[in-house]
């Protein structure tokens, strides 16, 4: 089962935007803490609104516990710091995708833990996109492969 994977996400409204992404699409929803707010039942529910109750999400305290806990498949990071195109990348249905902080992405042990690295092609002087954004994004080009 395809899944997703935030690692300590800075901005809560971003995670709520993920948490009902995955509800919606029936995707696993991993959130490698700690998070740049507080995570608690109230802030869930103020932005995942009731998707919340209903997505498949585990928490995870550390990059560490995530690494032992999670499903066999591989890591497959969304970065700017990637040769290959989200579009020409082949998903496979056990992948988890990666996401980064809003802030500063990934540390390299996370980076280099991954077995694969796909960035979203960007035109002109554009950095990056919204994280949430990029995640749906990636999201359904995963799904549109595996299914």
């Amino acid at each position: 089962m395809l899944r997703l994977a935030t690692y300590q996400p800075d901005i809560a409204p971003n995670l709520g935007s993920m948490i009902r992404l995955c509800a919606c699409f029936g995707v696993a929803l991993d959130v490698i803490e700690p998070c740049g707010f507080p995570l608690s039942l109230k802030s869930l529910r103020r932005t995942a609104m009731d998707y919340a109750d209903i997505a498949d999400m585990t928490r995870h305290d550390s990059w560490e516990t995530f690494q032992v806990t999670r499903p066999a498949g591989r890591l497959v990071l969304l970065t700017t710091k990637a040769d290959e195109h989200l579009w020409d990348f082949k998903f496979e249905p056990t992948d988890t995708l990666v996401m980064g902080r809003e802030s500063a992405g990934v540390p390299d042990d996370v980076h280099n833990a991954c077995d694969a690295h796909v960035k979203l092609p960007m035109f002109g002087a554009a950095r990056s996109l919204n994280v949430a954004m990029t995640a749906g994004m990636a999201v359904s080009e995963a799904l549109r492969q595996t299914r």
